[in-house]
């Protein structure tokens, strides 16, 4: 039987010569502050590395889809594409948070759902695929697992400007933001939230932040509108 980490050596497709890398992409330092195994055996400086990685990678693809966008605007773009909610959406679609080596508190508290821990532990894959098989396997990881359906995700995180921008255009006033219900403990809560316009409701979503939620909400009208309903 095939243990936890190969099958997600499966799932990305890069099989590492090191697992030992791999091991350590994967450990939070609350893990490896429980094991004492000392923090500079965490993903902290992995992650420092994957980082700018992921910065370079982004970039040059923006620089090559982007040709007449000035620096000001590629920069904004690059922001919102490898910002920490769009890197935790990317690795839950490949299930990252199922592979992560947690610390008994940290897990308790609903660490392996917390978009920071995620995100973080996404860009020490990658640092740790560069170390391991070099720049040109970071890159396709990043290009294939992160840079994917770019259409999709921008249209996600620039929803909340694009709902305002369509009320606007359509001489309606401002966009308001209703947190409807709050559910769960202190440290797991999910907020949900619904979008009104001239007090009529013409979105909801949900989210573990009640900017999240605002956002699911703002993402859930734009698509309707988008799409004529």
């Amino acid at each position: 039987m095939k243990d936890k980490l190969s099958i997600l050596e499966d799932t990305i497709g890069y099989h590492f010569h090191n697992k030992a890398l791999l091991r350590q992409a994967m450990t939070h330092s609350s893990y490896a502050n429980e094991k004492r195994m000392g923090k500079q055996n965490s993903n902290e400086r992995i992650e420092f590395l994957g980082d700018a990685v992921l910065e370079i990678v982004s970039s040059e693809f923006l620089y090559h889809a982007f040709p007449q966008l000035p620096e000001g605007e590629l920069t904004k773009k690059r922001a919102s594409m490898v910002c920490e909610p769009t890197l935790a959406i990317c690795a839950r679609a490949f299930h990252l948070e199922d592979y992560l080596l947690l610390g008994r508190g940290e897990e308790q508290t609903g660490g392996r759902s917390r978009d920071s821990i995620v995100s973080d532990a996404t860009e020490a894959l990658i640092g740790a695929i560069y170390l391991d098989g070099g720049f040109a396997n970071a890159k396709e990881f990043v290009m294939r697992f992160i840079l994917n359906d770019m259409e999709h995700k921008q249209l996600f995180y620039d929803s909340k400007t694009i709902l305002q921008e369509i009320v606007q255009e359509n001489g309606q006033n401002s966009v308001a933001y209703q947190v409807l219900k709050e559910e769960g403990p202190d440290h797991n809560k999910v907020f949900t939230v619904q979008a009104t316009v001239n007090g009529r409701c013409v979105g909801k979503g949900k989210g573990h932040t009640k900017k999240a939620a605002e956002q699911a909400a703002a993402y859930q009208a734009v698509t309707d509108i988008k799409s004529g309903r």
